[in-house]
């Protein structure tokens, strides 16, 4: 994944999900994902990595298990937590990084 530098130096909030598809926990995240897209929208993205397909990510950032989610901001990493994270709290953490605008 050449442009992982690129992906994690947005000013908009990157939750990255270090998945695997043989991860019983990982699936659960699908909907948990879907979710939290509706909830945040535009204001951060979110991408799923396959630490299977994409072992030197997953090793550079030292991921021992699935599913790792991880916040970075330009190109900080800001939060990070192992397990199934509720779609509320992903929430909460996404909106206190992104951006706000200001009139």
């Amino acid at each position: 994944m050449a442009n992982f530098k690129d992906l994690i130096n947005s000013e908009k909030p990157v939750l990255i999900d270090f998945s695997a598809e043989w991860c019983g926990p990982c699936k659960a995240m699908v909907p948990i994902l879907e979710e939290l897209k509706s909830k945040v929208g535009e204001t951060s993205t979110i991408v799923k990595i396959d630490v299977d397909k994409n072992p030197q990510v997953a090793g550079s950032l030292k991921v021992r298990s699935v599913p790792t989610l991880m916040i970075f901001q330009n190109g900080d990493l800001k939060w990070r937590k192992s397990g199934v994270v509720s779609a509320h709290e992903l929430a909460q953490k996404l909106n206190s990084f992104a951006i706000k605008a200001s009139f």
